[in-house]
């Protein structure tokens, strides 16, 4: 039985509606399941800061660095396909990947964001972002560790998910190309119909265009596109790191199938074993360097990394999180620049995704997630 308090629900949507009059950000699309049954779909606000597009539900989106969960994921499919081990040093499948001391990196190191090198959002300035290719040569030439794999927790933007995009690439036995593995392994097994690698040409009118509105550090440069953020309207793109887009309701089916432990309506990605293992803390109690920094400006209590394999875990604690304070310790998920996210909690048994027009800044977009995963969870009795 899903017990649901609906007032609370209501005060949902006008909460995110407040937060859209106040121009905190332009509007948002949020999907929210119990048991697997939607309690709130909502399309509220608009798309942009003219108000001359409302949102809909089937919306597309810029996921941002979203896109890295589903890098994550095709890595812990292809481990238990026996292709590579979490322990295997990255050397040992990318035999470019030499020199002290980020050779001694494994793809443990990488899903973790303990591999000990630099949180660069370009390999190179002003490069190109849009080949993976071009992305795994420079960060290879260009990219070099500053401390021993392990040591620190430090959010990689880039270079851990090009290093493991180009992994699963390599060792694929049907020697596809990372577009097409992410299709064929992911997105159409979990029928995510609006969700692609690059902008998908018959998403394009459907396509929200990022409004970053100053709150990302770099350019997004496609060479096939003019623009600072040309590489999300760019079809042609492989970027595994950063260059997905999707629908909240792909998204919302993509987080079903983790809270079901690995299969969604009969297709299989992961095995139960492995989702448990990858929802643990894997970090101790070291801190993620990026958002200690966050933290710290914010004049907020700095906390731990709480990185699983691949995903954010709650934890325990009481501070600021993009999964709030009510979500249990066992809640793991994704996020993407100051505008994307989703979360499982296995114990409340709730699935949130969660797509915004208007940029923010990290430490509104964590105040503002944390308090609308609190307000969705004080809603299930």
């Amino acid at each position: 039985m899903t017990a649901i308090w609906q007032e609370r629900l209501d005060h949902l949507k006008a909460v995110i509606e407040a937060d859209i009059a106040k121009g905190d950000y332009y509007g948002a699309v949020l999907k929210v399941g119990r048991g697997g049954i939607v309690v709130f779909d909502e399309a509220i606000g608009h798309a942009y800061a003219g108000q001359e597009r409302t949102l809909k539900k089937d919306d597309v989106f810029s996921l941002f660095s979203v896109t890295k969960a589903f890098t994550n994921i095709l890595i812990l499919r292809a481990i238990e396909e026996g292709r590579f081990a979490l322990t295997t040093k990255v050397r040992d499948v990318l035999p470019e990947f030499t020199g002290k001391p980020r050779e001694e990196a494994t793809f443990y190191h990488l899903i973790t964001h303990q591999a000990g090198m630099p949180g660069v959002w370009s390999p190179r300035p002003g490069m190109f972002l849009d080949r993976l290719q071009e992305l795994f040569d420079e960060s290879i030439a260009h990219v070099h560790g500053t401390s021993p794999p392990g040591e620190k927790c430090d959010y990689s933007p880039l270079v851990n998910h090009v290093l493991m995009g180009m992994a699963l690439v390599r060792t694929d036995p049907k020697r596809r190309d990372y577009r097409t593995l992410l299709h064929e392994d992911l997105f159409a097994p979990l029928k995510m119909h609006s969700t692609s690698m690059g902008l998908r040409a018959d998403l394009d009118a459907r396509h929200v265009r990022p409004d970053m509105r100053g709150t990302v550090p770099i350019k997004h440069l496609s060479r096939n596109l003019p623009g600072d953020h040309a590489l999300f309207e760019d079809p042609e793109v492989e970027a595994p790191h950063v260059g997905c887009a999707s629908t909240c309701g792909d998204l919302w089916r993509f987080a079903e199938m983790l809270r079901r432990e690995g299969e969604l309506e009969g297709h299989r990605i992961l095995s139960p074993r492995m989702i448990r293992l990858a929802r643990r803390i894997h970090t101790g109690d070291k801190p993620n360097e990026l958002y200690k920094g966050v933290a710290l400006r914010a004049g907020w209590q700095v906390p731990p990394a709480n990185q699983g394999l691949g995903f954010q875990v709650r934890g325990t604690g009481i501070y600021q999180h993009l999964f709030g304070q009510l979500s249990s310790p066992e809640t793991f998920g994704n996020y993407g620049a100051g505008s994307t996210m989703f979360w499982v909690d296995p114990v409340a048994d709730v699935t949130f995704s969660f797509l915004s027009a208007g940029v923010m800044t990290q430490g509104s977009n964590i105040e503002r997630c944390g308090k609308l995963s609190d307000i969705a969870l004080s809603a299930c009795l």
